[in-house]
């Protein structure tokens, strides 16, 4: 029966994306937890679909508009954070609006029948298609890439940034890095689950990698198979029960964690 299911194209194309995706938030996602970066990421996810809308406005591919839109944004609001020394979360919130608001607009604007944009807000993994598929992968391959070169800069950077900046790496460098790769994740992501749903997607497994281990390789590893693992069943609650898969994937996530949580929480107090 698995073996017939597997034939169809969309089902295949949704499990590879699962894998892309998984790889991505289980890197990207385990270094904003550790460096309390969850919000920016957010803010980031929001701003995307002002390039979703300017995507459908000037015909072409939207996932394109939303990665150019991301990098921008998170370059943006990295620059003038330092330039002006204002309050990022008031940055965030400004760029999540201003996103959102330009993305309705050229939606508005575009002419013809209003695009369904369901599947870029809430996500859809079974209307992946191999254009889709074919940018996760470069865009995987940018970021484990980057990760490999630069895995002790990064590591000394989460857990002592004026100790990085002490021994000569250039701290600002780093952030900038981080800001595209977080960039690029969200572009990864919003087809499977969403840009509404995206930040539980990034925390959620490395949020129970760290029930387990501190180190931070190993917290990456777990965080993939874990992410694996949510895509797997969220899709098989979605086909079971019929309702929409980027959904299912969250709250099957969400009650994991919790599950897993009050274990743990429990063993510790019993000693």
């Amino acid at each position: 029966m698995i073996e017939g299911i597997l034939e169809y194209k969309f089902l295949q194309h949704a499990i590879i994306s699962a894998i892309f995706a998984s790889i991505a938030c289980g890197i990207i996602g385990t270094i904003i937890t550790e460096k309390k970066l969850i919000m920016m990421s957010g803010g980031i996810a929001h701003t995307a679909f002002g390039g979703i809308g300017i995507g459908y406005f000037l015909g072409i591919e939207p996932i394109l508009g939303a990665l150019v839109f991301s990098i921008m944004a998170a370059l943006g609001i990295a620059k003038i954070n330092k330039k002006t020394n204002t309050n990022e979360d008031l940055l965030v919130g400004m760029f999540w609006s201003f996103g959102m608001a330009l993305g309705i607009i050229f939606i508005y604007l575009t002419p013809g029948y209003p695009p369904d944009i369901s599947s870029y807000l809430f996500g859809d993994i079974l209307t992946v298609s191999k254009m889709d598929l074919y940018i996760m992968l470069f865009l995987d391959m940018i970021i484990v890439s980057v990760i490999i070169a630069y895995f002790q800069q990064f590591k000394a950077f989460l857990f002592d940034e004026e100790f990085t900046q002490v021994i000569g790496v250039r701290v600002n460098f780093l952030e900038y890095i981080l800001y595209i790769l977080i960039a690029l994740t969200i572009v990864i992501l919003i087809r499977v689950v969403g840009i509404i749903l995206i930040i539980t997607l990034l925390t959620a497994p490395t949020s129970i990698a760290k029930q387990f281990t501190y180190d931070l390789k190993k917290i990456m590893m777990i965080s993939i198979s874990i992410g694996i693992l949510f895509c797997f069943v969220g899709l098989y609650l979605s086909y079971i029960f019929q309702i929409p898969s980027g959904a299912a994937i969250i709250i099957f996530s969400v009650i994991t964690y919790f599950i897993v949580a009050f274990i743990k929480n429990r063993k510790e107090l019993s000693f």
